[in-house]
């Protein structure tokens, strides 16, 4: 029964992973979120860019940008690293959670596919974080190579801005889908204690995630600005 209720589990994970991502991806084209409202603002960013003569806050940007997505991706290492030395203790974790859970019986190869599953989410979260980064370095490249939008036509000058504000919208979203896999991640540890709660915990990440997309203050604060 335990192994029905894990195939279960993972597959009602997988579909909220990626229903959630396909539902807030395509909601962020027409309604007010996050991410709608920071493609707005990337876009105000670049039309000001093009019009300063000193460009180095812009970059500057750019480059506080790329440190923070390097933490993530560094401490994405770390995890895995310590992923992996738990897969070789499987036996030992299998001892520890019956004794803290003396109702969860769990074999050691069950222990090492759940933690295998999560080190796939870490995987994937830094493929993500890599890419960020790459797509931050490019961006800070179009601000450096940008020409003065003073002395552009109007129409050259907002097709360039809006260029370069989509190079650092896909690197903002590309850290959003890691931080995603980080998120649902936590809520993979809740498999180690029953499937059922994997599943609860599933459901709660997602709706934590959705009211800070959708409904949070700091949207407000974005939107009204």
């Amino acid at each position: 029964m335990a192994g029905w209720l894990d195939l279960i589990a993972i597959f009602w994970f997988i579909a909220i992973w990626v229903g959630y991502t396909l539902y807030a991806k395509r909601r962020a084209k027409s309604v007010s979120c996050l991410s709608f409202e920071l493609r707005r603002k990337r876009n105000d960013w670049m039309q000001q860019m093009l019009s300063r003569d000193n460009k180095m806050a812009d970059v500057g940007l750019i480059s506080t940008l790329e440190r923070n997505v390097s933490f993530f991706a560094s401490s994405t290492l770390l995890v895995l690293a310590g992923l992996l030395t738990a897969l070789a203790s499987a036996d030992k974790i299998s001892l520890v959670l019956r004794n803290i859970l003396p109702w969860s019986s769990q074999a050691e190869v069950s222990l090492q596919l759940k933690l295998l599953c999560i080190a796939l989410m870490y995987v994937f979260a830094f493929f993500q974080f890599t890419w960020s980064l790459r797509q931050y370095g490019f961006g800070g490249v179009l601000i450096g190579a940008a020409p003065d939008g003073r002395s552009m036509e109007e129409h050259d000058r907002k097709a360039y801005a809006l260029r370069t504000a989509k190079v650092i919208d896909q690197a903002g979203h590309s850290f959003n889908y890691g931080l995603r896999a980080m998120y649902f991640s936590l809520a993979a540890l809740a498999w180690f204690i029953d499937p059922v709660f994997f599943m609860m915990a599933t459901v709660v990440v997602m709706l934590i995630m959705k009211q800070r997309e959708f409904h949070s203050k700091v949207l407000h604060a974005l939107r009204d600005c």
